[in-house]
């Protein structure tokens, strides 16, 4: 066998890789602000990158974040999970029954605990009995789609603001406002001063009318990353989904590491249930989730199986979907232009990683997208709509290449099993 070896023929050539460090995020958020505000001037269109639109951005992205977080857990120890839209809607009704019979945050702790419930029942089923992973995944959504709508029926019918399909309004979480901050951020904001107003508007959506539970939930992220990448607990998690032969063969139990990341996972699916219940909204309703599991595992998949991929994912989905929902296809329409300079980067990013195949399909299409922002005013409120869930094949199918999935994920195990 031979190896690579430098120029004296004894030292071993290594690949480098790169690495996100602070500085690298910090110069990468600047020239987003940059881009953001040549779109403004551009476009004409004030609300791409206004305080508001970033604050609903992120009340957006903190349901799918949360579920992607779960399908990360889950899947970093081998077991695919379809069901978390299952354990989404599960989390929403634990919020809007305890939130209303109890308070707000024994509402997060019912949907949490609510959650963790059809992780169990996943876990159970492909764990323990061996069902395929799809299958166990989307029986957890039917079942909890059906529990749900007759545990509401027994909970909230004849309850004076609720019914059949919806629980009585749950009192708000607190939230978080510095007004000394605040006020001078919104004038800055307000002077539309090229980088600075952007600037100002990231800052004030942080200190204006936060709610606590999202500042929590944004520090799940950075949890995820310290116990799975840092510890040697998140180092035996992770060894269970890419060789779980070779993880018993050491000692790990790879039963109990299974059951506790598929717990964990339906426990963060059942916060994005319980987030999109008392934060996006005031209470249970029926059909409240809308997907949002689904889009949670594309986020999930586009950052490579990485908390913080995984957060620019979220972000990214929950940005088109408050452009769709606060400016209509005239918002939307402004973005075509950014996707059309982010295809065309994409291309050329690609062909220097000679991807050419890949390079010529976003280059493609963002002469496409170009052409269309250009021969139209306004897109129709109904492609409008179709959005996010555009975005997430589009972002799929570009990124499929450079991800890499853990070896075990989805393959069946038993205990004592070789290979």
């Amino acid at each position: 066998m031979s190896i690579a070896t430098g120029p004296t023929g004894t030292t071993p050539v290594k690949a480098r890789r790169f690495r996100l460090s602070l500085p690298i995020l910090l110069l990468g958020l600047a020239g987003l602000l940059v881009l953001m505000s040549l779109l403004r001037i551009v476009t004409g269109t004030g609300d791409l990158s206004s305080s508001g639109t970033l604050r609903a951005t992120l009340v957006a992205a903190m349901p799918i974040g949360l579920a992607g977080l779960g399908g990360l857990w889950s899947e970093r120890a081998g077991i695919v999970n379809i069901g978390l839209e299952g354990m989404m809607i599960l989390g929403t009704f634990g919020a809007g029954y305890f939130g209303y019979f109890h308070g707000p945050w024994e509402g997060v702790l019912g949907a949490i605990g609510f959650g963790i419930a059809g992780g169990l029942l996943h876990a159970v089923s492909t764990v323990i009995f061996g069902v395929d992973h799809i299958v166990s995944g989307v029986a957890v959504n039917i079942i909890a789609l059906g529990v749900v709508q007759y545990l509401a029926v027994l909970s909230f019918a004849g309850v004076p603001g609720g019914g059949q399909t919806q629980s009585p309004r749950v009192d708000d979480l607190p939230s978080i406002s510095i007004p000394l901050l605040a006020d001078p951020l919104g004038t800055l904001e307000g002077k539309r001063w090229f980088f600075l107003s952007e600037l100002a508007a990231v800052l004030r959506s942080l200190v204006s009318n936060l709610s606590v539970l999202t500042l929590i939930c944004l520090g799940l992220f950075f949890l995820t990353w310290f116990i799975l990448w840092r510890t040697t607990f998140g180092l035996r998690l992770r060894s269970v989904g890419e060789s779980p032969a070779a993880a018993e063969s050491l000692g790990v139990n790879v039963i109990r590491y299974k059951f506790i990341a598929v717990a964990t996972s339906g426990a963060f699916a059942g916060l994005a249930g319980g987030f999109l219940a008392l934060v996006a909204a005031n209470g249970f309703r029926d059909g409240q989730t809308g997907g949002r599991g689904y889009i949670g595992l594309a986020a999930m998949i586009f950052g490579n199986w990485r908390p913080g991929g995984l957060l620019a994912g979220s972000g990214l989905f929950g940005y088109t979907d408050t452009l769709r929902l606060r400016g209509g296809g005239d918002s939307i329409h402004g973005l075509l232009l950014l996707v059309a300079v982010g295809l065309v980067f994409l291309a050329i990013w690609q062909w220097r990683q000679h991807g050419r195949r890949s390079a010529l399909v976003a280059a493609l299409l963002g002469i496409l997208v170009a052409a269309w922002y250009v021969a139209t005013d306004s897109i129709p409120e109904d492609l409008a709509g179709m959005t996010p869930y555009v975005t997430t094949l589009l972002v799929l199918a570009l990124f499929a290449q450079r991800l890499r999935m853990p070896a075990a994920d989805g393959k069946p195990y038993r205990k004592g099993s070789v290979g």
